[in-house]
């Protein structure tokens, strides 16, 4: 049974793809600092499996980190630990550098030993598509500059040329995979889709960036795993992948599906409207990924349509209202742009 490293898998994105490996039968090792975006709920269910392993560490301990690869000798590593909200890199960009840019160094410094007497194992580094900053006409291809407007993306954009250069310079088993927006279940309801479903469950004002007009594209999170996998079994050492649905939508349009969605499960109270919030700083229009590579040369495509996702996702948070209550209720409420 291969082994495979996880960083970061008690966030969103981290145990959606733990709960595939899992099922695919590879032996998994949870990485993980549990910080505020970690959630043990996310990975109730895999605690009695004999083929998963939870590690609480800090990526950027190196020498416990280094232990692990030893002893486990993983055929990969996902590395999904990073901080990863935008509007706490603009409270806060100082944790961002330290675990984002900082964090992944220690973490290549330790594969690039690692390597030496293992060649064959491999580093996937999840990425963004904020990377990119502002596309207003087109998508963003994988030779594309990269232009990140806030803290978080320049974090990103920072750790992403790291893995680079040492594919380069060390010849490093490595690649990058650059991903539209995830949505889903497990994701920490400081984001857009799961605070809109809290809200309207809980009858409150459903708060808006701005205008409401800023376009994004959309991948329902399994597709983002199935693509992580084929990108492990089949990707090129140094390439590049953007990882899209090729469906953008705007954040009001988003609130209107949520809606339909919503009433055919529940009476709205009288509170559940749009309420537009002061715009965050430096806020990008819109994002667009050209994802034509990893079809022509993984043959992966996204299979699960918007509509048919965000009933996905409404049903199993209003399934899983323990999830919320599992957070602390500061983080679900106070956030920049968010109504309490």
């Amino acid at each position: 049974m291969k082994k495979i490293i996880v960083t970061g898998g008690l966030g969103f994105i981290g145990s959606n793809l733990v709960k595939l490996l899992i099922k695919k039968n590879y032996f998994v090792i949870n990485v993980d600092k549990v910080s505020y975006a970690s959630n043990f709920y996310n990975t109730k269910n895999f605690f009695r499996k004999k083929n998963y392993k939870f590690i609480k560490l800090d990526i950027n301990n190196k020498s416990k980190l280094k232990k692990i690869f030893n002893i486990y000798r993983p055929a990969a590593i996902f590395n999904l630990a990073a901080e990863t909200h935008v509007d706490r890199s603009i409270d806060d960009p100082a944790e961002f550098i330290n675990s984002n840019i900082v964090g992944v160094f220690n973490l290549l410094e330790i594969f690039r030993e690692f390597s030496k007497k293992n060649k064959k194992t491999r580093l996937i580094h999840i990425s963004t598509d904020e990377v990119y900053g502002d596309v207003l006409k087109g998508r963003s291809k994988e030779n594309d500059p990269y232009k990140p407007s806030s803290p978080y993306a320049a974090s990103k954009a920072s750790s992403d040329h790291l893995v680079y250069s040492y594919v380069r310079t060390y010849k490093l088993n490595a690649m990058i995979t650059n991903c539209s927006n995830n949505y889903g279940p497990n994701q920490h309801p400081e984001k857009l889709i799961p605070k809109l479903i809290y809200n309207i469950i809980n009858n409150k004002s459903l708060p808006i960036y701005g205008s409401g007009k800023n376009s994004r594209e959309w991948i329902f999170v399994d597709d983002h795993c199935e693509a992580l996998l084929k990108v492990f079994k089949n990707g090129s050492k140094g390439e590049f992948y953007n990882i899209g649905s090729n469906i953008n939508i705007n954040n009001l349009d988003i609130v209107k599906i949520l809606i339909s969605i919503a009433k055919k499960k529940i009476k709205l109270g009288k509170n559940v409207k749009i309420k537009f919030v002061k715009d965050r700083p430096g806020h990008d229009i819109r994002y667009a990924l050209d994802s034509k590579k990893i079809f022509r040369k993984l043959k992966w495509k996204s299979k699960i349509n918007l509509k048919k996702g965000l009933e996905n996702t409404f049903n199993w948070y209003f399934k899983n209202m323990k999830y919320y209550t599992s957070l602390k209720k500061k983080d679900i409420t106070n956030r920049l742009g968010i109504i309490k």
